[in-house]
């Protein structure tokens, strides 16, 4: 049975797992649940790339409502 372990190293609700436990188990399923395994794990790291390309989006319409402003707009009108 996996070890489910509740709090982080900063104290926040968390659910960790033993690598060595889940390579277990990953060896243990039959061939179609891997391939579903599989899927999932590439489910989780395209679901990542896009949450940090959204921060990144956000982030450069921050920076880029910034400098949209008169002021900034004339100096550089006049350079």
């Amino acid at each position: 049975m996996i070890q489910l372990e509740n709090l982080d190293p900063k104290g926040r609700d968390t659910v960790s797992v033993n690598r060595e436990e889940l390579k277990r188990i990953i060896d243990q399923i039959p061939e179609q649940d891997a391939v579903e395994v599989a899927d999932f794990i590439g489910y989780l790291h395209a679901k990542r790339e896009r949450e940090t390309l959204k921060n990144l989006e956000s982030a450069n319409v921050t920076s880029m409502e910034f400098w949209d402003n008169q002021v900034d707009d004339e100096v550089w009108n006049n350079v």
